[in-house]
């Protein structure tokens, strides 16, 4: 599979993306599981006629979305960060490096979230949290492909809490994708577009337990395999307030970037599942 990814990663992005818009419909036709999950979720968060004109272009994009991981793992920092043609919002960026705070980028499951950190590493240390894979032979490609120069690492385990607020305290940049579904224990049950979804409280903890500016952050595909737009912005509202007030803001400030881009959010990731032992969303009583 490494030999097959640095094959893959020498590949034009504009041509990775044309064969990962057919993988995106192989994937539809292929698994009832993943359509039924991209069906539901897109009917939640959008009108029906919306969600009719936006499926066939989010089925492309998420096929695209895997297959543009060789191009992004496999290339030098440099080149990676030189697809990010456009920038909106380095500015949120420079002003807290100038207050001396550090950075809490909130990036979801929204066009290219691997090359966020990328893009923001050939300028200044950052450490992102990731969750080790299923699979073992994964494990090398993501050390590789993720990490690099500036880029490091933090497995999610209290040792990779630690090491994230070790870099908050040393003014540097961390990054999660807080719409991942935590394991049991580690989360909340708050609405995440109109139904109740268990939640991480990582980055609710993290604004709360540092001074650190809170930037919402993703790339999105431009045409043709054209690079990416990077959009920068702070949340929309205030994230304060107890933990699970904190956590549903956070979802409302995902919610409202996901809107800005709806076709290439990951639908078909099975967002409001259950961890075993984690219970159910508590109802409101009659």
């Amino acid at each position: 599979m490494s030999l097959l990814f640095r094959v893959l990663g020498r590949f034009p992005l504009r041509l990775l993306h044309a064969l990962g818009a057919l993988l995106g419909w192989l994937a539809w036709f292929g698994s009832p599981t993943y359509r039924r999950h991209l069906k539901e979720n897109l009917a939640l968060a959008c009108p029906a006629a919306e969600a009719e004109r936006i499926r066939p272009s989010a089925i492309a994009h998420a096929g695209r979305g895997v297959m543009e991981l060789p191009h992004v793992w496999m290339r030098p920092q440099a080149q990676v960060a030189a697809l990010v043609t456009l920038v909106s919002g380095w500015d949120i960026v420079e002003a807290a490096w100038q207050r001396g705070e550090g950075i809490l980028f909130l990036t979801p499951h929204l066009g290219c979230f691997e090359i966020t950190a990328q893009y923001y590493a050939a300028h200044a240390p950052i450490t992102v949290l990731y969750r080790p894979p299923k699979q073992a032979w994964l494990q090398p490609l993501i050390e590789s492909g993720r990490g690099g120069a500036n880029l490091h690492l933090a497995p999610a385990d209290l040792a990779g809490v630690r090491r994230m607020l070790k870099a908050l305290k040393r003014r540097e940049a961390v990054g999660m994708l807080p719409d991942q579904v935590p394991g049991t224990g580690e989360g909340v049950w708050a609405d995440f577009f109109g139904r109740p979804a268990y939640t991480m409280t990582l980055a609710a903890r993290l604004t709360e337990a540092s001074r650190a500016t809170v930037i919402m952050a993703y790339a999105e595909r431009l045409p043709g395999g054209a690079g990416f737009h990077l959009h920068l912005m702070a949340p929309e509202t205030p994230i304060e307030g107890p933990l699970e007030a904190r956590a549903g803001a956070i979802n409302r400030a995902l919610e409202a970037l996901i809107r800005r881009c709806p076709d290439q959010y990951l639908w078909g990731y099975n967002r409001y599942k259950a961890p075993r032992g984690s219970g159910g969303p508590v109802e409101p009583p009659c």
